[in-house]
Protein backbone atom coordinates (compact mmCIF):
# COMPACT_ATOMS: atom_id res chain seq x y z
CA UNK A 1 0.00 0.00 0.00
CA UNK A 2 0.96 3.80 -0.35
CA UNK A 3 0.27 6.74 -2.11
CA UNK A 4 1.01 4.98 -5.43
CA UNK A 5 -2.24 2.67 -4.53
CA UNK A 6 -4.09 6.16 -4.27
CA UNK A 7 -3.00 6.82 -7.57
CA UNK A 8 -3.90 3.52 -9.18
CA UNK A 9 -7.38 3.72 -7.45
CA UNK A 10 -7.75 7.76 -8.91
CA UNK A 11 -6.56 6.67 -12.40
CA UNK A 12 -2.99 6.27 -13.27
CA UNK A 13 -3.61 9.21 -15.41
CA UNK A 14 -7.07 10.79 -15.17
CA UNK A 15 -9.17 13.89 -16.44
CA UNK A 16 -7.68 15.55 -13.08
CA UNK A 17 -4.49 14.53 -13.59
CA UNK A 18 -4.19 15.63 -17.50
CA UNK A 19 -5.72 18.72 -16.57
CA UNK A 20 -2.71 20.04 -14.01
CA UNK A 21 -0.13 17.91 -16.09
CA UNK A 22 -1.00 20.02 -19.29
CA UNK A 23 -1.13 23.18 -17.10
CA UNK A 24 2.49 22.47 -15.76
CA UNK A 25 3.86 22.03 -18.84
CA UNK A 26 3.42 25.43 -20.50
CA UNK A 27 5.99 27.13 -17.87
CA UNK A 28 8.71 24.94 -19.85
CA UNK A 29 8.42 27.07 -22.68
CA UNK A 30 8.96 30.13 -21.15
CA UNK A 31 12.17 28.58 -19.49
CA UNK A 32 12.92 27.84 -22.90
CA UNK A 33 12.23 31.60 -23.83
CA UNK A 34 15.30 32.17 -21.03
CA UNK A 35 17.82 29.92 -21.74
CA UNK A 36 17.84 30.50 -25.83
CA UNK A 37 17.63 34.01 -25.79
CA UNK A 38 21.15 34.51 -25.21
CA UNK A 39 21.27 33.70 -29.15
CA UNK A 40 19.32 36.80 -29.92
CA UNK A 41 20.54 38.94 -27.26
CA UNK A 42 24.19 38.32 -27.85
CA UNK A 43 23.91 37.96 -31.44
CA UNK A 44 27.63 38.86 -32.58
CA UNK A 45 27.12 40.50 -36.34
CA UNK A 46 30.27 41.21 -38.61
CA UNK A 47 31.78 43.95 -37.92
CA UNK A 48 35.26 45.94 -38.65
CA UNK A 49 37.32 48.74 -37.39
CA UNK A 50 36.03 52.47 -37.89
CA UNK A 51 38.83 53.82 -40.05
CA UNK A 52 40.38 57.15 -39.23
CA UNK A 53 38.77 59.36 -42.76
CA UNK A 54 35.15 57.66 -41.18
CA UNK A 55 32.77 59.59 -38.70
CA UNK A 56 31.24 57.57 -35.91
CA UNK A 57 27.11 58.19 -36.51
CA UNK A 58 27.51 59.21 -40.48
CA UNK A 59 29.16 55.69 -41.27
CA UNK A 60 27.83 52.42 -42.74
CA UNK A 61 29.09 48.50 -42.74
CA UNK A 62 29.03 48.60 -46.32
CA UNK A 63 30.12 52.04 -46.86
CA UNK A 64 33.88 50.63 -46.82
CA UNK A 65 33.57 48.18 -49.85
CA UNK A 66 34.82 44.54 -49.42
CA UNK A 67 36.88 44.76 -52.28
CA UNK A 68 38.81 47.63 -50.55
CA UNK A 69 39.85 45.62 -47.25
CA UNK A 70 42.92 44.44 -48.03
CA UNK A 71 44.02 47.59 -48.03
CA UNK A 72 43.06 48.59 -44.48
CA UNK A 73 42.81 44.92 -42.26
CA UNK A 74 45.38 42.80 -42.20
CA UNK A 75 44.67 38.96 -42.58
CA UNK A 76 44.16 37.19 -39.50
CA UNK A 77 47.54 34.71 -39.52
CA UNK A 78 45.15 31.74 -38.37
CA UNK A 79 41.87 32.13 -39.84
CA UNK A 80 43.47 33.39 -43.17
CA UNK A 81 40.50 36.15 -43.25
CA UNK A 82 40.55 39.57 -42.77
CA UNK A 83 41.49 40.51 -39.28
CA UNK A 84 38.91 43.63 -38.58
CA UNK A 85 40.22 44.16 -35.57
CA UNK A 86 42.78 45.79 -36.37
CA UNK A 87 43.87 48.27 -39.02
CA UNK A 88 46.47 49.13 -41.26
CA UNK A 89 48.74 52.72 -39.46
CA UNK A 90 48.23 54.65 -42.65
CA UNK A 91 46.46 58.04 -44.10
CA UNK A 92 43.52 56.79 -45.84
CA UNK A 93 43.77 59.41 -48.46
CA UNK A 94 42.30 58.80 -51.84
CA UNK A 95 45.20 58.22 -53.64
CA UNK A 96 46.04 55.28 -50.78
CA UNK A 97 42.78 53.90 -50.96
CA UNK A 98 42.80 53.87 -54.87
CA UNK A 99 45.96 51.05 -54.39
CA UNK A 100 48.41 53.79 -56.02
CA UNK A 101 50.24 54.44 -52.80
CA UNK A 102 52.52 52.09 -50.78
CA UNK A 103 51.69 51.40 -47.45
CA UNK A 104 53.33 49.93 -44.35
CA UNK A 105 52.56 46.33 -42.08
CA UNK A 106 52.15 48.76 -38.82
CA UNK A 107 48.67 48.45 -37.30
CA UNK A 108 46.60 49.84 -34.68
CA UNK A 109 43.42 48.51 -32.42
CA UNK A 110 40.11 49.41 -32.95
CA UNK A 111 38.83 52.19 -30.71
CA UNK A 112 35.55 52.33 -32.60
CA UNK A 113 33.61 49.55 -34.56
CA UNK A 114 31.01 49.52 -37.47
CA UNK A 115 28.52 46.68 -37.75
CA UNK A 116 26.62 45.04 -40.13
CA UNK A 117 23.08 45.62 -39.67
CA UNK A 118 21.24 44.02 -42.43
CA UNK A 119 20.47 40.88 -40.64
CA UNK A 120 21.00 41.73 -36.37
CA UNK A 121 19.70 45.69 -36.25
CA UNK A 122 21.17 45.44 -32.65
CA UNK A 123 22.07 43.69 -29.64
CA UNK A 124 23.76 43.85 -26.36
CA UNK A 125 26.97 42.99 -28.05
CA UNK A 126 26.68 45.85 -30.16
CA UNK A 127 25.31 48.13 -27.65
CA UNK A 128 27.90 47.36 -25.50
CA UNK A 129 30.86 46.17 -28.30
CA UNK A 130 31.40 42.76 -26.80
CA UNK A 131 33.91 42.19 -29.95
CA UNK A 132 37.65 41.63 -30.30
CA UNK A 133 39.18 41.47 -27.03
CA UNK A 134 36.26 42.14 -25.61
CA UNK A 135 34.17 38.89 -26.80
CA UNK A 136 34.98 36.76 -23.70
CA UNK A 137 32.72 39.24 -22.19
CA UNK A 138 29.47 37.81 -24.22
CA UNK A 139 30.53 34.12 -23.42
CA UNK A 140 31.10 35.02 -19.70
CA UNK A 141 27.36 36.49 -19.79
CA UNK A 142 26.10 33.11 -21.51
CA UNK A 143 28.05 31.33 -18.40
CA UNK A 144 26.89 33.42 -15.99
CA UNK A 145 23.18 32.40 -16.51
CA UNK A 146 24.24 28.22 -16.52
CA UNK A 147 25.95 28.91 -13.10
CA UNK A 148 22.87 30.34 -11.89
CA UNK A 149 20.63 27.75 -13.40
CA UNK A 150 23.29 25.74 -11.36
CA UNK A 151 22.82 27.74 -8.23
CA UNK A 152 18.99 27.57 -8.88
CA UNK A 153 18.91 24.07 -8.38
CA UNK A 154 20.16 24.20 -5.24
CA UNK A 155 18.48 26.74 -3.33
CA UNK A 156 14.76 26.08 -4.99
CA UNK A 157 15.38 22.41 -4.10
CA UNK A 158 16.16 23.03 -0.62
CA UNK A 159 12.76 25.34 -0.57
CA UNK A 160 11.08 23.02 -2.81
CA UNK A 161 11.70 20.34 -0.28
CA UNK A 162 11.17 21.97 2.95
CA UNK A 163 8.29 24.83 1.93
CA UNK A 164 6.71 22.72 -0.57
CA UNK A 165 6.19 22.76 -4.50
CA UNK A 166 3.80 25.19 -4.76
CA UNK A 167 5.34 28.22 -2.87
CA UNK A 168 8.75 27.53 -4.47
CA UNK A 169 6.95 27.73 -7.71
CA UNK A 170 5.51 31.11 -7.69
CA UNK A 171 8.10 32.96 -5.79
CA UNK A 172 10.74 31.32 -8.66
CA UNK A 173 8.40 32.76 -11.22
CA UNK A 174 7.92 36.33 -9.52
CA UNK A 175 11.36 36.62 -8.83
CA UNK A 176 11.98 35.24 -13.03
CA UNK A 177 9.63 38.00 -14.05
CA UNK A 178 11.03 40.86 -12.59
CA UNK A 179 14.42 40.00 -13.20
CA UNK A 180 13.31 39.37 -16.54
CA UNK A 181 12.03 42.78 -17.54
CA UNK A 182 15.03 44.19 -15.48
CA UNK A 183 17.66 42.66 -17.93
CA UNK A 184 15.81 44.03 -20.53
CA UNK A 185 16.21 47.35 -18.51
CA UNK A 186 20.00 47.22 -18.19
CA UNK A 187 22.23 49.86 -18.20
CA UNK A 188 24.94 48.10 -18.36
CA UNK A 189 26.49 45.05 -18.75
CA UNK A 190 27.37 44.32 -15.21
CA UNK A 191 23.93 44.37 -14.17
CA UNK A 192 22.62 43.11 -17.15
CA UNK A 193 24.59 39.48 -16.88
CA UNK A 194 23.67 39.65 -13.10
CA UNK A 195 19.84 39.80 -13.53
CA UNK A 196 20.49 37.15 -16.27
CA UNK A 197 22.27 34.61 -13.36
CA UNK A 198 19.17 35.91 -11.23
CA UNK A 199 16.89 34.54 -14.21
CA UNK A 200 18.93 31.81 -14.93
CA UNK A 201 18.52 30.46 -11.18
CA UNK A 202 14.60 30.80 -11.74
CA UNK A 203 14.43 28.34 -14.15
CA UNK A 204 15.21 26.14 -12.34
CA UNK A 205 12.71 27.08 -9.82
CA UNK A 206 10.08 26.98 -12.01
CA UNK A 207 10.60 24.56 -14.77
CA UNK A 208 12.36 21.67 -12.34
CA UNK A 209 9.32 22.07 -9.68
CA UNK A 210 6.41 22.17 -11.87
CA UNK A 211 7.77 18.78 -13.27
CA UNK A 212 8.46 16.80 -10.06
CA UNK A 213 4.95 18.43 -9.16
CA UNK A 214 3.75 17.24 -12.46
CA UNK A 215 5.83 13.56 -11.91
CA UNK A 216 4.32 13.00 -8.28
CA UNK A 217 0.90 12.75 -9.77
CA UNK A 218 1.12 10.53 -12.76
CA UNK A 219 1.37 6.71 -11.93
CA UNK A 220 4.09 4.60 -12.49
CA UNK A 221 2.84 3.02 -16.23
CA UNK A 222 2.65 7.16 -17.41
CA UNK A 223 6.01 8.07 -15.82
CA UNK A 224 8.02 7.92 -19.32
CA UNK A 225 5.56 9.44 -21.02
CA UNK A 226 4.88 12.16 -18.51
CA UNK A 227 8.98 12.77 -18.40
CA UNK A 228 9.21 13.04 -22.38
CA UNK A 229 6.14 14.83 -23.00
CA UNK A 230 7.09 17.75 -20.73
CA UNK A 231 10.58 18.49 -22.81
CA UNK A 232 8.76 18.71 -26.34
CA UNK A 233 6.96 21.41 -24.42
CA UNK A 234 10.64 23.34 -23.74
CA UNK A 235 11.30 22.33 -27.83
CA UNK A 236 8.18 24.07 -28.50
CA UNK A 237 9.64 27.20 -26.41
CA UNK A 238 13.19 26.41 -28.27
CA UNK A 239 11.36 27.23 -31.75
CA UNK A 240 8.71 30.01 -30.44
CA UNK A 241 12.21 32.37 -29.41
CA UNK A 242 13.36 32.40 -32.96
CA UNK A 243 9.48 33.78 -33.79
CA UNK A 244 10.17 36.35 -31.30
CA UNK A 245 13.45 37.21 -32.79
CA UNK A 246 12.14 37.34 -36.45
CA UNK A 247 9.28 40.04 -34.89
CA UNK A 248 11.31 41.87 -32.52
CA UNK A 249 14.66 43.67 -33.70
CA UNK A 250 15.71 45.52 -30.35
CA UNK A 251 17.12 43.03 -27.90
CA UNK A 252 15.77 44.83 -25.09
CA UNK A 253 12.45 44.76 -25.96
CA UNK A 254 13.39 41.09 -27.38
CA UNK A 255 13.94 40.33 -23.48
CA UNK A 256 10.89 42.23 -21.96
CA UNK A 257 8.56 40.04 -24.42
CA UNK A 258 9.88 36.82 -23.61
CA UNK A 259 9.56 37.77 -19.97
CA UNK A 260 6.08 38.76 -19.97
CA UNK A 261 4.38 35.89 -20.51
CA UNK A 262 5.41 34.32 -17.45
CA UNK A 263 2.86 36.87 -15.82
CA UNK A 264 0.18 34.21 -17.50
CA UNK A 265 1.16 31.70 -15.38
CA UNK A 266 0.27 33.96 -11.78
CA UNK A 267 -3.40 32.72 -12.40
CA UNK A 268 -2.00 29.30 -11.48
CA UNK A 269 -2.51 30.04 -7.80
CA UNK A 270 -5.66 29.74 -7.72
CA UNK A 271 -5.43 26.67 -10.08
CA UNK A 272 -2.56 24.41 -9.39
CA UNK A 273 -2.56 22.28 -6.00
CA UNK A 274 0.38 21.28 -3.76
CA UNK A 275 1.73 18.04 -4.29
CA UNK A 276 0.00 15.47 -2.18
CA UNK A 277 2.71 13.36 -1.88
CA UNK A 278 4.81 16.44 -0.63
CA UNK A 279 2.02 17.13 2.17
CA UNK A 280 1.67 13.30 3.22
CA UNK A 281 5.39 13.35 3.63
CA UNK A 282 4.62 16.26 6.12
CA UNK A 283 2.39 15.35 8.16
CA UNK A 284 -0.33 17.32 6.48
CA UNK A 285 -2.85 14.61 5.72
CA UNK A 286 -5.91 16.68 6.11
CA UNK A 287 -4.82 19.21 3.24
CA UNK A 288 -3.56 15.34 1.17
CA UNK A 289 -6.74 13.85 1.54
CA UNK A 290 -8.47 17.23 0.80
CA UNK A 291 -6.91 16.91 -2.74
CA UNK A 292 -6.85 13.41 -2.94
CA UNK A 293 -11.15 13.50 -2.54
CA UNK A 294 -10.92 16.64 -5.29
CA UNK A 295 -9.17 14.60 -7.47
CA UNK A 296 -11.47 11.62 -7.01
CA UNK A 297 -14.56 13.71 -8.04
CA UNK A 298 -13.50 15.11 -10.87
CA UNK A 299 -11.73 11.30 -12.32
CA UNK A 300 -15.34 10.41 -11.08
CA UNK A 301 -14.10 7.66 -9.17
CA UNK A 302 -14.25 6.80 -5.13
CA UNK A 303 -11.14 5.97 -2.99
CA UNK A 304 -12.28 3.47 -0.20
CA UNK A 305 -12.03 4.60 3.52
CA UNK A 306 -9.34 1.86 4.51
CA UNK A 307 -7.32 3.67 2.20
CA UNK A 308 -6.96 6.56 3.94
CA UNK A 309 -6.29 4.86 7.34
CA UNK A 310 -3.61 2.75 5.81
CA UNK A 311 -2.25 5.89 4.37
CA UNK A 312 -1.95 7.58 7.93
CA UNK A 313 -0.30 3.93 9.54
CA UNK A 314 2.26 4.11 6.84
CA UNK A 315 2.53 7.49 7.17
CA UNK A 316 2.84 7.06 11.37
CA UNK A 317 5.27 5.07 10.03
CA UNK A 318 7.44 6.57 8.00
CA UNK A 319 7.86 9.67 10.47
CA UNK A 320 9.24 6.61 12.57
CA UNK A 321 11.71 5.96 10.08
CA UNK A 322 12.72 9.36 9.14
CA UNK A 323 13.58 9.96 12.96
CA UNK A 324 15.68 6.73 13.22
CA UNK A 325 17.40 7.50 9.73
CA UNK A 326 18.14 11.20 10.65
CA UNK A 327 20.54 9.98 13.85
CA UNK A 328 22.40 7.56 11.06
CA UNK A 329 24.99 9.92 8.65
CA UNK A 330 23.35 11.24 5.67
CA UNK A 331 24.26 9.81 2.68
CA UNK A 332 27.17 11.81 0.40
CA UNK A 333 28.79 11.65 -2.81
CA UNK A 334 31.75 9.98 -1.16
CA UNK A 335 29.52 7.20 -0.63
CA UNK A 336 29.26 6.70 -4.56
CA UNK A 337 32.93 6.91 -4.41
CA UNK A 338 33.91 4.99 -1.77
CA UNK A 339 33.93 1.31 -3.72
CA UNK A 340 35.54 0.47 -7.48
CA UNK A 341 32.88 -0.59 -9.47
CA UNK A 342 30.50 1.92 -8.04
CA UNK A 343 33.13 4.62 -8.26
CA UNK A 344 33.58 3.27 -12.14
CA UNK A 345 30.19 3.85 -12.62
CA UNK A 346 29.63 7.03 -10.87
CA UNK A 347 32.10 8.97 -12.80
CA UNK A 348 31.30 7.39 -16.09
CA UNK A 349 27.56 8.81 -15.11
CA UNK A 350 29.15 12.31 -14.29
CA UNK A 351 31.31 12.10 -18.15
CA UNK A 352 27.68 11.13 -19.59
CA UNK A 353 25.95 14.20 -17.91
CA UNK A 354 28.84 16.50 -18.73
CA UNK A 355 28.87 15.57 -22.29
CA UNK A 356 24.96 16.32 -22.91
CA UNK A 357 24.99 19.00 -21.46
CA UNK A 358 28.07 20.98 -22.91
CA UNK A 359 26.68 19.63 -26.41
CA UNK A 360 23.28 20.61 -26.20
CA UNK A 361 24.04 23.60 -25.30
CA UNK A 362 27.04 23.83 -27.39
CA UNK A 363 25.09 22.97 -30.23
CA UNK A 364 21.72 24.75 -29.45
CA UNK A 365 23.61 28.12 -29.16
CA UNK A 366 25.82 27.86 -31.99
CA UNK A 367 23.21 28.46 -34.54
CA UNK A 368 24.85 31.48 -35.36
CA UNK A 369 28.13 30.29 -36.75
CA UNK A 370 26.80 28.05 -39.43
CA UNK A 371 26.13 30.91 -41.61
CA UNK A 372 23.01 31.09 -43.51
CA UNK A 373 19.63 31.95 -42.40
CA UNK A 374 20.22 32.16 -38.77
CA UNK A 375 17.01 32.29 -37.89
CA UNK A 376 15.83 28.62 -39.80
CA UNK A 377 18.94 27.05 -38.44
CA UNK A 378 17.82 27.74 -34.76
CA UNK A 379 14.56 26.71 -35.73
CA UNK A 380 15.49 23.42 -37.04
CA UNK A 381 17.64 22.82 -34.05
CA UNK A 382 14.51 22.90 -32.07
CA UNK A 383 12.75 21.11 -34.40
CA UNK A 384 15.10 18.37 -34.64
CA UNK A 385 14.24 17.54 -30.75
CA UNK A 386 10.57 16.77 -31.55
CA UNK A 387 11.36 13.55 -33.27
CA UNK A 388 14.41 12.58 -30.69
CA UNK A 389 11.76 12.65 -28.14
CA UNK A 390 9.24 10.69 -30.17
CA UNK A 391 11.97 7.97 -30.35
CA UNK A 392 12.65 7.87 -26.96
CA UNK A 393 8.64 6.96 -26.15
CA UNK A 394 8.70 4.22 -28.74
CA UNK A 395 12.07 2.28 -28.20
CA UNK A 396 13.38 3.60 -24.38
CA UNK A 397 11.51 0.38 -22.75
CA UNK A 398 12.20 -1.86 -25.92
CA UNK A 399 15.85 -1.65 -26.80
CA UNK A 400 17.24 -0.66 -23.40
CA UNK A 401 18.75 2.38 -21.91
CA UNK A 402 22.70 1.66 -22.59
CA UNK A 403 21.84 1.13 -25.98
CA UNK A 404 20.01 4.16 -26.93
CA UNK A 405 22.65 6.25 -24.55
CA UNK A 406 25.46 4.37 -26.60
CA UNK A 407 23.98 5.00 -30.15
CA UNK A 408 22.96 8.44 -29.93
CA UNK A 409 25.86 9.83 -28.75
CA UNK A 410 27.82 7.42 -31.17
CA UNK A 411 25.61 8.45 -34.02
CA UNK A 412 25.77 12.62 -32.81
CA UNK A 413 29.71 12.05 -32.27
CA UNK A 414 30.01 10.70 -36.09
CA UNK A 415 27.99 13.01 -37.73
CA UNK A 416 29.23 16.06 -36.13
CA UNK A 417 32.88 14.70 -36.67
CA UNK A 418 32.47 14.40 -40.28
CA UNK A 419 31.64 18.06 -40.28
CA UNK A 420 35.36 18.00 -40.63
CA UNK A 421 35.37 16.92 -44.58
CA UNK A 422 32.69 18.70 -45.67
CA UNK A 423 33.57 21.30 -48.57
CA UNK A 424 33.38 24.96 -47.30
CA UNK A 425 30.74 25.51 -50.11
CA UNK A 426 28.21 23.34 -49.15
CA UNK A 427 27.35 24.98 -46.01
CA UNK A 428 24.00 23.06 -46.49
CA UNK A 429 26.02 19.73 -45.30
CA UNK A 430 27.87 21.12 -42.72
CA UNK A 431 24.10 22.57 -41.33
CA UNK A 432 22.91 19.19 -42.11
CA UNK A 433 25.62 17.26 -40.15
CA UNK A 434 25.19 20.30 -36.88
CA UNK A 435 21.34 19.31 -36.94
CA UNK A 436 21.76 15.36 -37.01
CA UNK A 437 23.88 15.39 -33.93
CA UNK A 438 21.69 17.79 -32.16
CA UNK A 439 19.13 15.37 -33.18
CA UNK A 440 20.97 12.33 -31.32
CA UNK A 441 22.53 14.16 -28.47
CA UNK A 442 18.83 15.20 -27.61
CA UNK A 443 17.81 11.26 -27.39
CA UNK A 444 20.83 10.86 -25.65
CA UNK A 445 20.19 13.65 -23.10
CA UNK A 446 16.54 12.21 -22.78
CA UNK A 447 17.92 8.83 -21.66
CA UNK A 448 20.73 9.65 -18.98
CA UNK A 449 17.96 11.09 -16.66
CA UNK A 450 16.50 7.49 -16.17
CA UNK A 451 19.24 5.22 -16.74
CA UNK A 452 21.18 7.64 -13.79
CA UNK A 453 18.68 7.15 -11.52
CA UNK A 454 18.61 3.40 -12.29
CA UNK A 455 21.93 3.21 -11.64
CA UNK A 456 22.42 4.68 -8.45
CA UNK A 457 21.45 3.00 -5.34
CA UNK A 458 18.08 3.98 -3.35
CA UNK A 459 19.32 5.11 -0.31
CA UNK A 460 21.74 7.57 -2.57
CA UNK A 461 20.01 8.49 -5.74
CA UNK A 462 18.86 11.98 -5.12
CA UNK A 463 22.38 12.57 -3.51
CA UNK A 464 23.48 10.69 -7.20
CA UNK A 465 20.85 12.81 -9.17
CA UNK A 466 21.61 15.62 -7.59
CA UNK A 467 25.83 15.39 -8.29
CA UNK A 468 25.22 14.46 -11.69
CA UNK A 469 23.20 17.45 -12.48
CA UNK A 470 25.88 20.12 -10.96
CA UNK A 471 28.17 18.74 -13.40
CA UNK A 472 25.84 18.78 -15.80
CA UNK A 473 25.69 22.40 -15.56
CA UNK A 474 29.53 22.58 -16.04
CA UNK A 475 29.35 21.49 -19.12
CA UNK A 476 26.62 24.03 -19.81
CA UNK A 477 28.75 26.84 -18.16
CA UNK A 478 31.48 25.97 -20.68
CA UNK A 479 29.87 25.85 -23.45
CA UNK A 480 29.69 29.38 -24.81
CA UNK A 481 33.63 29.28 -24.42
CA UNK A 482 33.65 26.26 -27.20
CA UNK A 483 31.40 28.50 -29.32
CA UNK A 484 34.30 30.87 -29.58
CA UNK A 485 36.39 28.18 -31.60
CA UNK A 486 34.11 29.02 -34.59
CA UNK A 487 36.17 32.40 -34.85
CA UNK A 488 39.35 30.20 -35.90
CA UNK A 489 37.55 27.51 -38.06
CA UNK A 490 33.45 27.50 -38.62
CA UNK A 491 33.41 23.51 -37.54
CA UNK A 492 35.60 23.67 -34.90
CA UNK A 493 32.82 23.50 -32.19
CA UNK A 494 31.53 21.19 -33.95
CA UNK A 495 34.61 18.39 -34.34
CA UNK A 496 34.78 19.54 -30.41
CA UNK A 497 31.52 18.54 -29.46
CA UNK A 498 31.77 15.53 -31.52
CA UNK A 499 34.52 13.77 -30.21
CA UNK A 500 33.22 14.26 -26.71
CA UNK A 501 30.46 12.46 -27.94
CA UNK A 502 32.05 10.03 -29.30
CA UNK A 503 34.29 9.14 -26.51
CA UNK A 504 31.40 9.43 -23.40
CA UNK A 505 29.02 7.14 -26.25
CA UNK A 506 32.42 4.42 -26.06
CA UNK A 507 32.88 4.82 -22.38
CA UNK A 508 29.17 4.30 -21.98
CA UNK A 509 29.35 0.55 -22.74
CA UNK A 510 30.95 -0.22 -19.68
CA UNK A 511 27.90 0.60 -17.99
CA UNK A 512 25.42 -1.96 -16.90
CA UNK A 513 21.71 -2.10 -18.83
CA UNK A 514 19.30 -1.81 -16.46
CA UNK A 515 16.07 -2.20 -18.56
CA UNK A 516 14.00 -4.49 -16.75
CA UNK A 517 16.59 -5.28 -13.89
CA UNK A 518 15.71 -4.45 -9.78
CA UNK A 519 16.78 -1.24 -9.10
CA UNK A 520 19.67 -1.30 -6.54
CA UNK A 521 18.43 -0.45 -2.60
CA UNK A 522 21.53 -0.57 -1.15
CA UNK A 523 25.33 0.70 -1.13
CA UNK A 524 26.40 -3.10 -1.50
CA UNK A 525 23.05 -3.50 -4.35
CA UNK A 526 25.31 -0.50 -6.34
CA UNK A 527 28.22 -2.13 -5.95
CA UNK A 528 27.87 -5.62 -6.86
CA UNK A 529 24.98 -4.71 -10.11
CA UNK A 530 27.07 -5.27 -13.12
CA UNK A 531 30.29 -5.91 -11.30
CA UNK A 532 30.83 -9.61 -13.16
CA UNK A 533 29.40 -10.68 -16.35
CA UNK A 534 28.30 -14.16 -15.79
CA UNK A 535 31.59 -15.71 -17.35
CA UNK A 536 33.53 -14.00 -14.39
CA UNK A 537 31.09 -14.79 -12.06
CA UNK A 538 30.93 -18.56 -13.18
CA UNK A 539 35.01 -18.51 -13.03
CA UNK A 540 35.05 -17.00 -9.44
CA UNK A 541 32.70 -19.60 -7.99
CA UNK A 542 34.91 -22.09 -9.25
CA UNK A 543 37.76 -20.33 -8.09
CA UNK A 544 35.75 -20.08 -5.10
CA UNK A 545 35.21 -23.84 -4.69
CA UNK A 546 39.06 -24.99 -5.62
CA UNK A 547 39.89 -22.62 -2.70
CA UNK A 548 37.74 -24.49 -0.95
CA UNK A 549 39.46 -28.08 -1.52
CA UNK A 550 42.55 -27.06 -1.19
CA UNK A 551 42.06 -25.67 2.55
CA UNK A 552 39.88 -28.55 3.36
CA UNK A 553 36.61 -26.50 3.41
CA UNK A 554 33.64 -28.08 2.81
CA UNK A 555 31.98 -27.27 -0.67
CA UNK A 556 29.11 -24.92 -0.28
Amino acid sequence: MGYDDVITHLGEFGRYQKRIYLLLCLPAIVCAFHKLAGVFLLARPEHRCLLPQEQVGNVSFESFPRASWSLAYPNDSISGKPNTCVYYDVDYSALYLSGNQSYTNATLQCSSHVYDQSKIRNSAVTEWDMVCQRKMLAASSDALFMLGVLLGSFVFGQMSDKLGRKPTFFASLVIQVIFGVVAGLAPDYFSYSISRLIVGATTSGVFLVAYVIAMEMVGASYRLFAGVAVQMFFSVGFMLTAGFAYFIHDWRWLQIALTLPGLLFMCYFWIIPESARWLLSKGRKEEAFAIIAHAAKENKVQIPSELYDQLVVELEEKQRQDELAAKQPAPSVLDLLRYPNLRRKTLLIFFDWFVNSGVYYGLSWNTNNLGDNQLLNFVISGAVEIPAYCFLLLTLNRWGRRSILCGCMLLGGVSLLLSIMVPAHMNWLLIACAMIGKLAITASYGTVYIFTAEQFPTVVRNVGLGASSMVARVGGILAPYLNLLGDIWRPLPLVVCGALAFTAGLLSLLLPETLNKPMPETIADGENFGKSSSVEVAGEELGVMLNGKQTGKPDS
